[in-house]
Order: C-alpha cells, then structure tokens, then sequence
C-alpha cells in the first residue's frame, strides 16, 4: 500500500469511530477528531488525457453539463432531461465528474463514469446536497447540505456520502462552497459572503481563518491551482474595491490581489492559466487569463447562463458512449413562439395591446408580441415556483396619458413590453433581491420562496440578499450605500431573474439616484426587447407625432379593454332666459323728448396680442 495512502486511511478511520450517533448530528468543534498531517498528494493523471471544460448551462429553463475546449471542441452536451444538472466537479484521476441534481425530484449527488456515461446516485435523501468537492485521492467528498435551516459543509466518503458524514461546520452562517486544498489538508469555503480556510490539523477556534475579509463585498466559487500553493475566488465588490477574480498566495499569506473581470473561475492542469465567465446584465462572455492578469483568449459572447465550470485533465474515450452520443443530438424546443398580427387599419407597422387573463394590475396589458412570452413563464414560474407570483404585478402596461415616477419618463412600461412584479412580496418575506453591480449601474438578481419547502422545489439560497429598507435605519454608510447586506434567509428559492431569461425577459438598471430614491432600484422589472430601442418600440404603438408633441393617445386594442362604462348623460341645465330689456316708457303727450340724452357706450373689447 503506498505509504502516502495510510494518513488518510487513519482519517477516516477516525472519522468513522466519532459517527456514532445518528449520522445527521452535527458533532461539536471538541467532538472533531484530529487529524494526522500527510504528505502532499499529487495525483497522477494518464497522457492521454485532454484538458476540457465541464460546464453547467441553462439553455431551456434547465440546467445540464457540457463539455467544452476552447478553440478545439464546442459545447457538447453530456445530459439532457426535464430536471437540472449542476456544479460538476472532476475527479483527480480524470475518469469520472460528481454533480448534484434533481433528476429523482430531490437534490443528490452523483456520479458520472465517462468511458461508459453511466450515473451512480450517491446521496438519497430529501434535503439538499450539493457542490461536491473531492479530497485529493478520491476517497472522500466535501460538499454543502441543508440541514436545519441552513447550508453546512459536510465530508463523507466517496462511495457514500451521506453515510458517516462529518459536519465541518455549524454555524448559523450560510456555509457553502467547499474546495479541498490538492494537499489535503485544508478547505477553502464561503460563510456569509466571506472566503473561509478551514484547516483539518487543527480542533480549536483557530481552525477557521477568514482570507478575503471583505463586508462591503460578496465572494463566492474558491478553487485551488492544482498544485495546492494559490486559491482563486470571485468576489462582487459594492462600490468599493474591484469586482472580478481575485487570487491568494497559500505560501506568502498576503492579502489576495486582483487578477481581472470574471466569475466562476477555473485553473487549467498546469495551474497557469485561469478560465472564467465575464457576466454582463443579460449575457455573457468566456475569458482566458494568465496569473499576471493578461488576457490570452479575447472576450467571446458566450450567451448561456452557466451556473458552475470546471477546467481539468480528463479521460474521455474514443467513441462517446450512447448516452453522450443522445445529448449531444438533443435540440431543445422553443420555450414560446409570438402570435398576432398588426393593427391594419390605416396604419403601418403598429400593434394593439392583449388583455392578460386573470391578472391584477393597473393596466393588465401587454404588447400583442410580448404577452404569449409573459403567459409562458407565468406558467412556468408557477410550476417552479408552486404559487401564482404574476397573477398580482405591479405595473404591466402603462399608458402615454399616466405619468411615472421622476426618472421613468423613458421606462420600457410605457411601451406594452415589460412589467414589474409585485414588490410587496419582498416586506412579506416571499421575494429576495440579490445587488449586482457592473461597472456604474446596478442590476438585481431575484428570487422568490417556493411554496413547497420540503426539497422538492427551488434551491437554498447561497448569496446574502441586498437590504434595501436599511436605509431608513439611521445609518448614514447605509444610507450612502443605498441598503446593507442582510443575513441569508432559510428555506428554497427560485432564480426567477434567471428563469426568465430563458423566455427572452431581461432585468432593467437601477436609476442613477437608487441609493437615496428606493423606487428607482426597480429591481422587480422586466422587459421583452425584440432587439428594438425604447423610441422604435414606442413607435410600435403610437404615430411619431405623438411622442414629440404634448397631445397624448391611446394605442389601439385588439381585445375589449377595461372601457369606462356610459354613464347617464346629464340633461340640459335650464337656459337662462334673456333679461327684459325695458320699454320705451311713453312719452307723456305735449312734453317735449329731451334731445341730447347720451346713450350707453360699450366697452371696447380687449385686443389680445
């Protein structure tokens, strides 16, 4: 047996002996057996392996993986299905990717062999687990699971996760995110937004080590290089400091720099370059760094919202396995087509406005080409979701006669192609707004609660929510910063932001003057584009002469709109009757009419220049 092997035979050895309790049980920090040091593992991986990219990718309002290889292979899908896929992590001999997913209707873990395409279900039980990362001789797994309320890190054996699993945290923190150190003995992992080492020598209150330290920033996605001697994180910085990759010195132990724009970053087998995504509003691009920062691959659009990738030495065979070979085929099917034709009637190239069917809002209407794309999601938000959260919004339509807020005099509500979801949702603890800055503006990330909260719906949410009512609580950073952070709330959420992407919806930006003015933060709007500016799509719905001059229409209507019903017409009020004009009085006979009586004179109209 090689000699490297026996440290982490007695780990786990140890790590058995102190489960057994009921393996759910966090054990307390004293209750953690210590470790013994062992040498640095290197795993070794086969020449023949290839350098490729594992991603996860929503395409159709689900998430599956990818593989990909800059320049060389495109993406090719691995899985397909009506579930999701997601946050692949390869092994360190290069045969096989663990990933979670909710393919049985509750998150597990499971294994892919890739010569074959088969899967192993590793975890089986109804809470969330997730994000899995190996230690470096594949014999154990860290990964985060919902426990009580809240996101853990737990370590369990490869072969069976949950069996045995040891909690490396309990904290009332969100904890999520592990990445095992190729030494083998530390973890990196996010807690609250924060980079977080755990060190696995040690059992005392020194075993945690905050590296990023950063509470005007949220970090997220740590990886090590493969050679164990540099950690890379993502961090979303709030107007101070810089967004983008950030990069730790194990060694130095100096204070993380700045590597470039990015999220989600991944090493190559070498350790010397970086791969990232570059996240725009509603797209994104592919990255290549080295570690000075310089860019080696130019930006490309890359427009799939990809949730997790990996970058590693893998052992694909020859010929794809039949499986590979049925997703690679897969073509998803559009999520909504448009329907309706233009107002005919004397005009060109303007559209009516559609009642939208049992929803609440000022104006429930929207533009003739954008209702069948609302209906769609509707329907699927309810289905993800579990409750009907557009059947109340807050704007739809909203007519050129009807004046928003200041700032809004060019908000796409005007044109029939966009609508805000109820904000109140978020005082009543069903909605969360996640801040996302690039460069000067501010977009939001939202998310709604599900209904159901037994593991069956939605996902547990990993990034603190963005408090936007912290500004009334006399804090003048607060009030500077247009909100705080708040604490991670419990339970499962859906990523609606990016749920509606999937049917062509896209998130406006907050005002310039959001931080002092709540209502222009507008992160409950979203908008249907087609490609067209705010001017071309208004000039869908209203001649040009009507968006120069002050006099206001109404655009046309296809369906019976909510039309004032006729009220009784007042009758005639009662002309006055012309005032008598006195008689001549007769003269009396024989008395002589006085000739010089001055008449009335009018009074000369005013000549108004």
């Amino acid at each position: 047996m090689p000699k490297r092997l026996l440290p982490i035979l007695l780990i786990l050895a140890l790590l058995l002996a102190a489960c057994s309790q009921e393996t759910l049980q966090t054990p307390t920090l004293e209750e953690t057996p210590k470790p013994t040091a062992t040498e640095e593992f290197t795993p070794i991986v086969q020449d023949e392996s290839q350098e490729i990219v594992i991603l996860s990718i929503e395409e159709d309002g689900y998430a599956h993986l990818f593989a990909y290889i800059p320049n060389q292979l495109p993406l090719t899908r691995l899985t397909n299905g009506d579930w999701d896929d997601i946050a692949p992590a390869p092994s360190p001999d290069g045969k096989r990717i663990a990933f979670a997913s909710n393919r049985l209707g509750f998150w597990d873990l499971y294994l892919m062999d890739l010569a074959s395409g088969e899967l192993t279900r590793l975890t089986n039980t109804p809470e969330y687990e997730g994000a899995p990362s190996w230690s470096p001789d594949g014999s154990f797994l860290a990964y985060e699971a919902y426990h009580n309320d809240n996101l853990e890190i737990v370590v369990g054996s490869s072969d069976d996760p949950a069996n045995g699993a040891i909690h490396l945290t309990a904290s009332p923190a969100a904890d999520h995110s592990p990445a095992w150190a190729p030494g083998g003995r530390q973890i990196a992992f996010i807690s609250n937004g924060e980079v977080i080492l755990a060190d696995l020598d040690k059992t005392g209150d020194d075993r945690f080590q905050n590296l990023s330290n950063t509470p005007n920033a949220v970090e997220s996605h740590p990886v090590w290089s493969p050679d164990g001697s540099k950690l890379a994180w993502a961090s979303q910085s709030q107007n101070i400091g810089k967004s983008g990759i950030y990069g730790w010195d194990a060694a130095r132990q100096l204070p993380a720099h700045w590597i470039g724009d990015g999220n989600l970053p991944a090493w190559n087998a070498s350790g010397d370059r970086i791969i990232t995504i570059v996240p725009a509003p509603n797209t994104n691009y592919i990255l290549i760094y080295s570690l000075d920062g310089t860019i080696l691959q130019p930006l490309t659009p890359f427009p799939y919202q990809v949730n997790n990738l990996a970058w590693a030495d893998l052992l694909m065979p020859n010929s794809m396995p039949e499986t590979f070979e049925q997703a690679a085929q897969f073509t998803p099917a559009p999520l909504w087509a448009p329907s309706g034709e233009p107002v005919t009637e004397g005009v060109t190239g303007r559209w009516s406005l559609v009642e939208l069917p049992d929803v609440q809002a000022p104006q429930p209407q929207l533009h003739d080409l954008a209702d069948e794309a609302f209906n769609a999601l509707r329907e699927r938000v309810q289905r993800e979701v579990g409750w009907d959260a557009l059947a109340s919004l807050e704007n739809a339509f909203v007519p050129i006669t009807s004046d928003l807020d200041p700032g809004f005099g060019e908000d796409w509500l005007y044109t029939g192609r966009a609508f805000a979801i109820n904000s109140l949702m978020a005082n009543a603890g069903w909605m969360a707004a996640v801040r996302e800055d690039f460069g000067a503006q501010t977009y939001w990330r939202l998310y709604l609660r599900t209904q159901l909260q037994d593991g069956s719906l939605g996902i547990p949410l990993h990034d603190p929510p963005w408090d936007l009512r912290a500004r009334y609580n006399l804090d003048p950073q607060a009030y500077e910063l247009g909100g705080t952070y708040s604490e991670t709330p419990p339970g499962y959420w859906v990523d609606v932001t990016s749920l509606a992407a999937q049917y062509g919806w896209e998130r406006v930006p907050a005002l310039p003057n959001w931080h002092t003015y709540y209502r222009g933060a507008r992160f409950t709007e979203f908008v249907l584009t087609g490609g067209l500016d705010w001017y071309s799509a208004m000039l869908q719905l209203y001649p040009p002469d009507v968006l120069v001059t002050p006099t206001k229409l109404l655009p046309p209507t296809l369906t019976p709109t909510r039309t004032p019903t006729a009220t009784s017409t007042p009758t005639n009020t009662r002309t006055p009757r012309p005032t008598r004009t006195p008689t001549a009085t007769r003269t009396p006979p024989n008395t002589p009419t006085p000739s010089n009586t001055p008449s009335p004179t009018p009074t000369p109209p005013t000549v108004v220049p």
